[in-house]
């Protein structure tokens, strides 16, 4: 090799070890664009948890009541009402698949009636405490071994209804069959929301790898005169913007690590049994600390295929 050779071998080298904060006149967590990722990662955290969250309250809250059967038994007179229950629970201790079944206390039915009808309005009739009783129907609670079939459902009234003609059956997932399609809407829009920053995170790389690029056309130009490939010049960029990415996307990490401590805090709160069902798992969390890595190389790859992409059309 001449002299000439290995003195452009050398500098070529030179400029393509250097660090890309020289290419690209900024600071690092000075400019822009780390900041960006940060909000980017933060987002994509806060949306994926509430998208994990609302999938594990319907798992949870579908597990347990995918084999429950409710037998409403509505007769008003009491007298009448209790031979029904007796009847029916009777007729159902023959049925195949059956796990369990009990009579629902009325101190219980009483306590889920009370915060829209108040105390003493279902106190039997004839007792005295009040003049405006309300009947309410007895309920059966029924558990079966698996998932209730309206083969079962059907078996089930079979049983029950020439014994109780008041009896109503009802499988428990029925009643909550629009909360869970609301959630699982709820739930596909945050997937949406998801797919769309990271859309986005993308659209914002490649808008700095290009303004970069443009910035930089002439120092680009004395590399390729000294025999520097584009995939070197790309590795450069590369290099920055992954830096920039990890740094961003550790402070978005962290800040939305916070915002979901808060929310659940609030949420546990609440005391009720579904918001309870929904909290993260350990696998979520885990998840949720792959949201920066996964943004750290989808900004490498952008700002990768960006540069190719343009020097090719540069050159």
């Amino acid at each position: 090799m001449s002299l000439p050779d290995i003195r452009r071998s050398k500098a070529r080298t030179s400029l393509l070890r250097t660090r890309a904060p020289d290419l690209i006149p900024q600071g690092r967590m000075s400019g822009p664009m780390p900041w960006v990722i940060a909000i980017m990662v933060a987002m994509t955290a806060i949306a994926l948890a509430g998208g994990l969250a609302l999938g594990n309250a319907v798992s949870n809250a579908r597990a347990e009541i995918e084999g429950g059967v409710t037998v409403q038994v509505i007769e008003p007179r009491d007298d009448v009402r209790a031979r029904e229950v007796t009847r029916a629970m009777e007729a159902l201790k023959g049925l195949p698949g059956l796990s369990g079944m009990r009579r629902v206390p009325q101190a219980e039915l009483d306590a889920l009636i009370e915060p829209w009808l108040g105390t003493g309005i279902t106190s039997p009739s004839g007792s005295g405490a009040t003049g405006t009783a309300i009947p309410v129907p007895a309920l059966i609670d029924v558990r079966l071994k698996g998932a209730a079939t309206p083969a079962q459902l059907a078996a089930i009234t079979a049983r029950v209804q020439p014994v109780a003609p008041s009896a109503r059956v009802d499988a428990q997932s029925n009643w909550l069959k629009p909360v869970f399609d609301a959630m699982i809407s709820l739930q596909v829009l945050s997937i949406a929301v998801v797919v769309l920053l990271a859309a986005t995170l993308a659209a914002a790389v490649l808008l700095a790898a290009r303004s970069a690029l443009g910035a930089n056309r002439d120092v680009i130009e004395v590399v390729h005169l000294l025999g520097g490939t584009d995939t070197q010049v790309a590795r450069v960029f590369q290099r920055s913007i992954g830096y920039d990415a990890a740094g961003g996307g550790g402070v978005g990490l962290v800040l939305a690590m916070i915002v979901i401590l808060m929310l659940g805090r609030r949420f546990s709160g609440l005391g009720a049994g579904m918001v309870d069902s929904g909290a993260l798992g350990w696998s979520d969390w885990l998840l949720l600390a792959l949201v920066p890595v996964l943004a750290t190389g989808l900004a490498m790859l952008t700002a990768r295929l960006t540069v190719l992409h343009a020097l090719r059309k540069m050159l």
